[in-house]
């Protein structure tokens, strides 16, 4: 038999090695990328990505390579999780973090959505890898990767436009999935490669380079059936070798003595197996069980045999070219061979098999996802509908395995959770205790992952029969939290009542149920019972030692102390709360929480320096370990602290980072009202109703929920239309004589009495000054003491009460409001003839609303001020471009320089104390401003100003 020479390197791809060498050497200068790279199989796809990032670390980059994996679709994330070795030993705590997650030892609140947590902390961990190093990171076949994975690769590939990452997704054209599709959409054309077949001259290289020889023209012909297709040429080449049908003759030319090619891909990988000695073969076949790549001690727990023993086996599937390296472990050559082993089992034999294979991984400890996705194989997992329990029976070991261990499943793949749950609940006798427990799970992994009609359904049936404590606590607690949400406050209460009643229940179970009662009763508006079940559930939490039940327990009181506008005595609560919940990674959730609102609280007290600081503390915490949701959460609780105290383009900025869709409908209301009101003050009218128009189908989502800021901007919009009574109208009916949300009734009083006064109102002006000046009496709060002083000069006709109340305003932090007193106070001085203090009061005015680039109150004033002969000085530029250089925020214009510098995002945020989320929205900011694609381009336009960052 002639022997088949490798290959000395790709062939006939020199154009798409030069294209991807590109790309290499564009990340290794800090300028990311991404790429998609489509193919049927065999053509080539993954072969040529690995020759051209084969020299990419010495060039400075790091590679991590990940890839989607049939058996393993079901599971989120296992691309990215096994692709960026996150379960390898580390003490990077960002890689800590995710272990925890995957382990179940650092969850959140019941109902977190950990795998998009799991998402968050890969992107995030993805951002520092590139801070460190140009970061390389390839998923293969992705076409069997998971939704979670292909929506983070999207995000990825965005982020690659800011951060040095060359991105790079391989994948088949078929199966067409929506999601992958989607993709496609997404992707430019030039960040897309479609690999076709090897023209005929790069047949005819490849099978030299095979052979040892010049092909003639039989073995050329012979060749030709593969159609270009690389993997297909390269077994032809390798059939007729081990046939002893290839022959060299002494001119050095490649030729066939007899026989025939095999006649198609899956025949020709059948002739190399046919090659491989019986022992290795089974070795083979359950390799194939594991997936494409996988770990050897995998493989020989599921033999039951030594890794030494594996060895000689292993060794002969490498030189058969059937097995090669994969990173850490090993992998079949190309899938397509682990397929054709796969599918050659009999499907009794291989769902056996899979069953032993899980049962040796299970008692082997091997983690849940990788014993689930063998369970999931034996059983006929994920071909039915959650909840329901369809094909093979459950062995005892897997009903036994997953009462101890779906907590963790639950965390990490609720899906597959529910599935194999819902069988375990079906395969178990109802009244036993085992079934209670897998109930109880199930329950909890249907609520997750939004079938709260089964959820609840599963945890009614299974009450019927619990009888252990801690399963009754848990199904109550899924029921009532599947009721609650569907706005079935009454029964959610009467099943915590029933469970509350259940004989034996601990202090520790009798304190979560009643945070569960006391979080219902203050979502109802019942505060002051919510406090009431609040104390009860912080009193048998401290008896039992909970710090989870004490930490949500002392939540709900801040919530409703604050509410009821004892606002002061809500800051220790949340220190105790902080300190409760600081030791448990468990209550990482909590704490961010806890932290986003204490900083709401410091800013509703004026405190604005704290205010900013625990925001600022509460962004970082979410960036490094929260959800989308709590991220969110932070930078809007920053957004509503920068628009108040002034700093509108930070504001905007921190409204954009996270986009709506992923935020609650009242947080996503309320950004976007903030960012209208900034519009409408700057006179981009257009833009400000865009926003509103934006805020609209959130604000019917919360109903009559008061929104102080949505009211401000609604108004703003009539006002501009010079629609004065509905301008009014949208402030007044933002609220009742009866509405306990007093931060959100103190938004809309002052420009309410402004209005009413103005429409000649004097009876409503009289109503609401006087609701403020309630608010104001015995209030240390500097803002509440400002709004009564200027709802009451307004009404007066009191110019110096006004700059009295422009004085408080100042203190207060709040610049808008200072502005609008001063340019309340000049008007009064004018009537009053006073024209000195007047101009004072108008230039003040002025420069308060020129510093937030106001530009439509500047106009507003200096137009009615220039009618009494009240000009101001050397007249500033107020009116902001609306593209180019001259567009640019101060805070862009410094970001911009440090582009300059070459530093990265990561950099630039620790230089500014911002978080690399609000630098690379900034920097997206300037790109679009300056109608540029790329970093350079922004280094470019900098240079040539000559900025230097302060």
């Amino acid at each position: 038999m002639h022997p088949v020479t490798p290959a000395g390197g790709l062939v006939g791809r020199d154009s798409e090695m030069a294209l991807l060498t590109g790309l290499i050497r564009d990340v290794a200068r800090k300028h990311g990328s991404s790429m998609l790279i489509e193919g049927e199989p065999g053509i080539g796809k993954s072969a040529l990505v690995r020759a051209a990032v084969a020299e990419a670390r010495k060039a400075g980059c790091q590679v991590f390579w990940g890839s989607g994996d049939e058996l393993g679709q079901a599971l989120p994330l296992l691309p990215f999780l096994d692709g960026l070795r996150v379960r390898e030993p580390s003490p990077n705590p960002r890689r800590s973090a995710i272990v925890r997650l995957l382990r179940g030892e650092a969850t959140a609140d019941r109902g977190t959505d950990v795998p998009a947590m799991l998402a968050e902390q890969l992107l995030a961990l993805v951002t520092e890898q590139c801070a460190v190093q140009p970061t390389i990171l390839v998923i293969d076949d992705l076409q069997w990767a998971d939704h979670a994975s292909v929506t983070l690769w999207g995000r990825l590939a965005r982020l690659a436009q800011q951060v040095p990452l060359l991105l790079i997704g391989i994948m088949r054209p078929v199966p067409q999935r929506d999601d992958l599709l989607a993709l496609r959409r997404t992707v430019d054309d030039h960040a897309r490669l479609q690999l076709t077949g090897l023209t005929g001259a790069g047949v005819s290289d490849l099978v030299a380079a095979l052979a040892g020889g010049e092909p003639d023209g039989d073995l050329l012909r012979l060749a030709d059936g593969a159609a270009g297709n690389p993997l297909y040429v390269t077994e032809i080449v390798a059939a007729l070798a081990r046939s002893s049908s290839l022959t060299i003759t002494e001119a050095g030319a490649a030729g066939v003595a007899g026989g025939s090619a095999p006649g198609s891909l899956s025949a020709a990988i059948a002739d190399r197996l046919g090659f491989v000695a019986r022992p290795v073969r089974d070795v083979l076949r359950a390799a194939a069980l594991l997936g494409v790549d996988f770990a050897v001690p995998d493989l020989a727990i599921v033999l039951g045999r030594s890794v030494t023993d594996l060895i000689p086996a292993v060794d002969e599937a490498c030189a058969a070219g059937v097995l090669a390296e994969s990173g850490n472990s090993l992998g079949f050559r190309h899938p397509l061979i682990r397929a054709a082993l796969y599918d050659d089992m009999p499907v009794p034999v291989r769902a056996a098999w899979h069953r032993d294979a899980g049962r040796a991984l299970a008692k082997a400890g091997a983690p849940a996802d990788r014993v689930a996705r063998q369970m999931l194989r034996a059983v006929g997992g994920l071909g039915g509908t959650p909840g329901s329990a369809t094909g093979e029976p459950m062995d005892d070991w897997m009903l036994d395995w997953l009462a101890s261990s779906a907590d963790q499943l639950v965390n990490q793949a609720p899906g597959v959770a529910a599935d194999l749950l819902s069988r375990a609940v079906a395969g178990s006798p109802a009244a036993s205790a085992r079934n209670g427990r897998l109930a109880s799970r199930l329950a909890d992994s249907l609520y997750r992952i939004g079938d709260r009609a089964a959820a609840e359904q599963v945890a009614n049936r299974a009450l019927e029969h619990a009888t252990e404590p801690d399963v009754l606590v848990d199904l109550h607690w899924t029921l009532a939290q599947c009721r609650m949400l569907e706005g079935q406050f009454a029964e959610s209460l009467a099943a915590l009542d029933r469970a509350l009643a259940a004989p034996g229940i601990s202090a520790r179970q009798r304190a979560r149920l009643l945070v569960l009662a006391a979080r219902t009763h203050d979502s109802l508006g019942e505060f002051d019972k919510a406090e009431e079940v609040a104390a009860s559930a912080l009193a048998a939490a401290s008896e039992a030692g909970d710090s989870w039940a004490m930490g949500w327990a002392l939540h709900v009181l801040t919530i409703v102390t604050a509410v009821q506008g004892h606002v002061s005595d809500a800051l220790p609560l949340f220190d105790q709360a902080l300190a409760v919940t600081g030791s448990d990674p468990a209550l990482t959730d909590l704490r961010l929480l806890l932290h986003i609102n204490k900083a709401i609280t410091l800013g509703n007290l004026d405190r604005y320096e704290e205010a900013l600081a625990a925001a600022t503390q509460a962004r970082d915490l979410a960036d490094q370990v929260g959800t989308t949701f709590r991220l969110a959460q932070a930078h809007g609780a920053l957004a509503q602290l920068l628009f108040e105290t002034g700093r509108w383009d930070d504001a905007l900025a921190e409204v954009a980072i996270v986009h709506e869709s992923m935020k609650e409908p009242a947080a996503a209301c309320y950004e976007l009202s903030i960012a209208a009101v900034i519009s409408f003050h700057r006179d981009e009218t257009a833009v400000a109703r865009r926003y509103l128009a934006a805020a609209a189908p959130h604000a019917k989502r919360i109903g009559h929920r008061i929104i102080g800021v949505l009211a401000l901007a609604r108004s703003l919009d009539y006002e501009h239309a010079d629609a004065l009574p509905e301008a009014l109208a949208a402030l007044t009916d933002a609220f009742d004589a009866d509405t306990e949300e007093i931060e959100e009734m103190e938004a809309v009083l002052p420009d309410a009495v402004r209005l009413a006064t103005q429409a000649g109102q004097l009876d409503l002006a009289q109503t609401l000054a006087d609701r403020a000046t309630a608010l104001a009496a015995d209030s240390a709060i500097p803002r509440r003491q400002a709004n009564g002083l200027y709802c009451r000069g307004l009404l007066d006709s009191d110019a110096p009460r006004l700059l009295a109340a422009a004085e408080r305003y100042d203190e207060a932090g709040r610049p808008l409001m200072k502005a609008k007193a001063l340019e309340a106070a000049a008007g009064h001085f004018v009537d009053a003839g006073d024209r000195t203090q007047a101009r004072a009061a108008f230039t003040a005015a002025v420069e308060v609303y020129t510093s937030l680039g106001a530009a439509a109150d500047v106009s507003r004033l200096q137009a009615a001020f220039r009618a009494h002969g009240i000009r101001r000085g050397p007249h500033a530029k107020h009116r902001r471009a609306q593209s180019g250089w001259d567009s640019l925020t101060a805070t862009e214009i410094k970001i911009a320089a440090f582009v300059e510098e070459g530093l990265s995002n990561p950099e630039i945020a620790a230089r500014l104390l911002l978080s690399r989320r609000t630098v690379a929205t900034h920097v997206s900011h300037i790109l679009k401003k300056l109608n540029v694609n790329s970093r350079i381009d922004i280094a470019r336009e900098s240079a040539l100003r000559t900025v230097t960052p302060r």
